[in-house]
């Protein structure tokens, strides 16, 4: 009897140390040794450089630091940690004791002359009190608690890299909205600037009109240019507004709040040095969206393990006491009750639901390697398109320089040869289209050079760990 005393605990300790289910092992993607416009060095931690100080524009950087913690996504994904903390305490405690207690108190009595007592009282009084508690705890054998703690765990993490996605979501939305509405406010300014040019060229067909050297046709076909400008510029109002409620929204405020402190114009944002951006292999480190989806991934190897220790029989240990004590007015006494023992559950038939449990689980699994997969190719895709993009708008936006100061100069000789009476008015209309379009082509162009900056910096994971002062 004692040598089963000594091995009962032993044989417990034993089988409560096996594990059931595959062990999570981080899975490896085949990528390229190096981007196809980038070298073989190593990148530093790019989750803590704020990449967008390189446009140098205080405004953009004040109203980086303000988002940072007050916009609404990024305070979701914080609650969100709160939740899977909490998951992780409910998941570990299924493999703790489970004890409880319970108290009563009563009390009866009785009143009245008939029927009369012995003892001639005619009231009788009875106190009941009573306490009990219950104790159980279900031995892990197979692990089923402890991969559920794993799958937790892994969740928790899956949280904590969610906030970083969507802090460097809030990063590009808010960046991108900030350069459309100064690309507004710029397209805006240049088009009031070939409005300014048009008048002066309606102003001089008129001259010459009155001169005798122009005639009707050339004044309407010069007003007609005219208020082709007006009818441009509420568009790029509409753009400016646009983006500046969109940045409100993003910063946790109502739409307008900010549109007041970005009328004052401000140049267009433009990079003033280039990203260092690694290997294909530090995306895996970098990138908040592939460390999450990992993360899912181990959570969902671990539910193997939770669906395949149920097919295995549970061992529960449970006990009981319960004591009360009674006091009546002729005598007192106690009562007490006590048990305890194990108790074995064995799956025998359930219809195939718990192995059906265990492939459900399995293909959990491997839809989250999958997604895990697609998403470091996207990644991928992603930092290869950026670079390209990135690399022709410098050559299109320095090109495109050159454009204006051409047409910048042929308005200048159309103008003067217009004068003289060498050329049409014809000829000054067009000068005035060609560089009222590369004007706004230029500033489109520089857009796009800041977006796909952007773009570029975000492919790679720049700024995703950076938490807003006080955080």
């Amino acid at each position: 009897m004692k040598i089963v005393n000594v091995l009962l605990p032993l044989s417990l300790l034993l089988l409560s140390g096996c594990v059931v289910g595959p062990d999570y092992q981080s899975p490896n993607a085949a990528l390229p040794a190096k981007f196809s416009a980038g070298g073989e060095a190593t990148a530093d931690d790019v989750t803590l450089k704020p990449w967008w100080e390189a446009f140098r524009d205080k405004k953009l950087n004040s109203l980086v630091a303000q988002g940072l913690g007050e916009n609404l996504d990024v305070q979701q994904s914080i609650e969100r940690i709160i939740e899977a903390r909490a998951n992780v305490i409910v998941a570990a405690a299924g493999g703790l004791p489970d004890i409880s207690a319970s108290g009563s108190g009563s009390v009866a009595g009785q009143d009245g002359s008939y029927p009369r007592n012995t003892s001639g009282n005619d009231h009788s009084e009875t106190k009941t009190i009573g306490a009990g508690g219950d104790a159980s705890w279900l031995i892990d054998l197979f692990g089923q608690y402890r991969r559920a703690k794993e799958s937790a765990n892994a969740s928790l993490d899956a949280a904590y890299a969610d906030v970083n996605v969507a802090r460097l979501a809030y990063l590009s939305d808010l960046t991108s909205s900030y350069i459309e509405a100064r690309y507004n406010q710029e397209a805006y300014a240049l088009q009031q600037k070939s409005l300014a040019s048009r008048r002066e060229t309606l102003k001089l067909t008129n001259d010459i009109k009155a001169a005798g050297a122009a005639s009707s046709l050339d004044v309407v076909q010069a007003e007609g240019l005219v208020n082709s400008t007006l009818s441009e510029l509420p568009g790029y109002q509409t753009g400016f507004n646009q983006a500046a409620n969109h940045i409100a929204t993003l910063l946790g405020l109502p739409a307008t709040s900010v549109t007041a402190s970005l009328r004052n114009g401000s140049s267009q944002p433009s990079p003033r040095y280039n990203t260092k951006i690694g290997i294909p292999a530090d995306l895996v480190r970098n990138r908040p969206d592939i460390r999450k989806a990992e993360r899912l991934l181990a959570a969902a190897t671990a539910s193997i393990g939770v669906a395949e220790a149920q097919l295995y029989p549970s061992l529960s240990l449970s006990g009981s006491i319960d004591g009360s004590r009674i006091v009546a007015s002729a005598a007192s006494g106690g009562l007490s009750s006590w048990s305890f023992g194990p108790s074995l559950s064995l799956p025998i038939f359930n219809g195939g639901r718990l192995k059906a449990n265990v492939d459900i689980a399995k293909s959990g699994a491997q839809q989250q390697y999958l997604a895990w997969k697609q998403t470091v190719l996207n990644g991928v895709e992603e930092v290869e398109n950026a670079l390209v993009a990135l690399r022709n708008n410098y050559q299109t936006v320095a090109a495109l320089r050159k454009v204006v100061d051409s047409y910048e100069e042929a308005l200048s000789l159309a103008r003067e040869s217009y004068k003289g009476g060498a050329t049409s008015l014809l000829d000054v209309l067009d000068a005035e289209r060609s560089l009222a379009t590369s004007r706004i082509a230029l500033a489109s162009g520089i857009r796009n050079l800041a977006n796909n900056y952007v773009s570029l910096n975000v492919a790679i994971g720049g700024g995703a760990g950076i938490e807003a002062v006080g955080q």
